[in-house]
């Protein structure tokens, strides 16, 4: 699944779709036609819940000007979707299994068991005020395996742990998870949802130091034994500058990080640096910003997690230190404490919705879902059943009964019938090589049937009871689409498109403008002496020399910068020649090799610009030649209407 999708705007590339749903009070309004895209009417109802649901907690935005604003954009995004579906985007098979991925995961609160799903959620929230420090010791159990042994083994290693041997050294011995030969079977500080529920729940009903009887997951046996308790921690919000480090390049690496450090400290800019050198290609153009985290979220890198949480202040940033990954420094964003339930319960119980913890009553669901249902089967089920062979477990399975079972009624749900011959087609298209029996193979695929119909139906159900799924499904969808028809027509033409670039770079270079700039090299270094001695040096005329640069702590080689670019330049005077300056302990030697005049930047020097204006620009051009081919009519009744009802939150504020 794209990720990308849920934070690109439905409207334009801001984070609409990121927002955290929010229950959107539903009032009785009349839904009438808001407007039409080549004929297909879009409803003032949908248009309201999404205008409430993004500006909601934003009483400024409901104005006449605000909401023709939001209206422009919401008719330029139908007409994206709408040329996306004539293209046929909404019937690839990359889009259905995306959409279909989505929609599962959306539809799981509102097929919980209400009572359940509640009080997980809040046990989850309880167990997420705390951080527990826990060791296990694991013996492993295949999945069809006779648990006897293994449950034997395990006992027989907690006799020894309640004799008085130590857990940790019986976690390194005998503990069949490989990490526990090197951390004693340790797992660091954790929380509730980091953990599969058997575990956390053995963990979070321990007293410290108090050794579980065995626990049972999908790993095997374990004993736990917890070492700590404390309160959350909540998460940080960090970035960082990655180096990656092999044998092979050691020691370098570990200079070139200390060097990096020494620049940032010197003034130059965090996103400047962190774009040029680091290894994290995801976020070095972004500044290296990383998602919050919390504790055990990044237990693979235990390092990391350590330096973050250790940092205090925002802007702070922490010294060069080595992890499995390479070099990092990090720097603190922010801190952000675990919020009040009533703020995280809704985000909570989707994670809760989506967990195995609400997974075990899966068949209890699904027997429970068949008698809403009305569900009934007929004979010909065992008779259907009956004509599995050994072709099926090939995946070639044909069917070879009596053709008047074909049109036979297989079961019914909801007074609909479903007859033979669908199942026969889907056993036909769905059948794959197989190591089971024959008949258990059939029977398999015959349970998926029926849950697939059931799902249909209950999915229809949903939609018509619930309007906030239901919209919030069209998001997805429409989002889906969006994203696939802009990559294709605007951010990747932008992106690839260099003689259009350089095109419009022409046509639009006043644009790109700097002011007063100076080309200059920096040399730092913590010993004055030495940097007088090289200033003396390269006033004579004198050339420096490479045992000279090897003890500077860095070098930052001739480019041109303007005000702004580095505190240290802007402390000194913009002429030609050597100038010295002073910043938190460290000493400068800046050269400027001459004076640049303000004007037109040079296309690279431009580029990352060009192309985001290239983007604005050929996405107007396309909304022109859209507005063409998909004529838009706005009802003048259905537009009062909109602006009628959410007007009325400016009223009230």
């Amino acid at each position: 699944m794209r990720v990308l999708v849920l934070i690109v705007s439905l409207f334009t590339a801001t984070a609409l779709l990121a927002q955290k749903p929010s229950k959107i009070k539903s009032e009785k309004i009349k839904t009438v036609s808001l407007f039409t895209v080549s004929k297909t009417p879009v409803t003032t109802d949908e248009f309201i819940y999404l205008y409430k649901k993004n500006n909601s907690g934003k009483p400024e935005n409901f104005t006449d000007a605000k909401i023709q604003e939001y209206l422009d954009l919401f008719i330029n995004f139908k007409l994206k979707v709408t040329e996306a579906k004539q293209r046929g985007m909404d019937t690839t098979a990359l889009f259905q299994k995306e959409f279909k991925s989505y929609r599962e995961e959306l539809k799981k609160p509102y097929q919980a068991e209400a009572d359940d799903l509640e009080r997980l959620t809040k046990e989850a929230y309880q167990r997420m005020t705390e951080e527990v420090k826990a060791s296990h010791i694991l013996v492993s159990v295949a999945p069809d395996a006779d648990t006897t042994a293994a449950y034997s083994k395990i006992m027989a290693i907690r006799n020894r742990v309640i004799a008085g041997e130590n857990f940790e050294k019986l976690a390194s011995e005998l503990s069949e998870d490989p990490s526990a030969k090197l951390n004693g079977g340790s797992l660091g500080f954790f929380t509730a949802m980091q953990m599969v529920y058997a575990f956390e729940d053995a963990v979070y009903k321990l007293k410290v130091n108090e050794v579980s009887m065995p626990v049972r997951t999908r790993f095997g046996y374990h004993l736990i034994k917890v070492a700590d308790r404390k309160p959350a921690r909540g998460e940080v919000e960090v970035s960082h500058i990655l180096l990656r480090s092999d044998q092979s390049n050691a020691e370098k690496i570990k200079n070139r990080i200390f060097e990096i450090h020494d620049q940032l400290t010197g003034g130059r800019s965090w996103d400047e640096l962190c774009k040029e050198y680091s290894d994290d290609v995801s976020t070095k153009n972004a500044g290296g910003r990383l998602r919050p985290f919390g504790v055990g979220t990044l237990a693979s890198v235990p390092e990391f997690e350590k330096v973050a949480f250790e940092l205090t202040k925002p802007g702070e940033i922490s010294d060069p230190f080595q992890s499995a990954l390479g070099w990092h420094i990090v720097r603190l964003e922010k801190k952000i404490p675990l919020p009040p339930y009533t703020e995280v319960q809704a985000s909570l119980k989707r994670r809760v919705s989506r967990d195995e913890r609400l997974q075990i009553s899966k068949a209890a669901v699904l027997t429970r879902r068949k008698k809403d249902f009305a569900f009934t089967e007929t004979d010909l089920k065992s008779k259907i059943l009956s004509k599995a062979d050994s072709a099926l477990l090939n995946a070639k399975w044909k069917y070879n009964g009596p053709a008047e079972w074909k049109t036979g009624t297989l079961f019914t749900l909801q007074n609909q019938v479903t007859k033979v011959n669908e199942f026969i087609s889907y056993v036909e298209k769905n059948q794959t090589p197989s190591g089971l029996t024959p008949a258990n193979d059939m029977l398999q695929l015959y349970d998926k049937f029926t849950e697939e119909k059931i799902n249909n139906l209950d999915e229809k159900k949903l939609q018509e009871e619930n309007p906030e799924y239901r919209n919030l499904l069209n998001e997805y969808r429409e989002g889906i689409l969006l994203f696939s028809i802009m990559e294709k027509e605007v951010w990747n033409k932008a992106s690839e498109d260099t003689v259009g670039q350089r095109s419009f770079y022409e046509l639009n270079k006043a644009k790109y403008t700097a002011g007063d700039r100076v080309e200059a090299r920096l040399f730092s270094t913590t010993d004055k002496t030495f940097l007088e001695s090289i200033k003396s040096k390269i006033a004579k005329g004198d050339s420096i020399s490479k045992s000279d640069l090897k003890q500077f702590k860095s070098v930052q080689n001739f480019r041109a910068y303007e005000r702004g670019d580095s505190k240290v330049v802007d402390k000194i005077s913009w002429s030609v020649g050597l100038h010295e300056a002073e910043d938190n302990g460290i000493y400068y030697l800046v050269e400027i090799n001459k004076l640049l005049l303000p004007g037109a930047k040079t296309f690279s020097e431009a580029r990352a610009s060009i192309i985001s204006d290239y983007q604005d620009e050929l996405e107007k051009k396309w909304l022109v030649i859209l507005r063409q081919k998909y004529p838009v009519q706005v009802n003048k009744k259905g537009k009062k209407i909109v602006f009628t009802e959410l007007k009325k939150n400016e009223v009230s504020k």
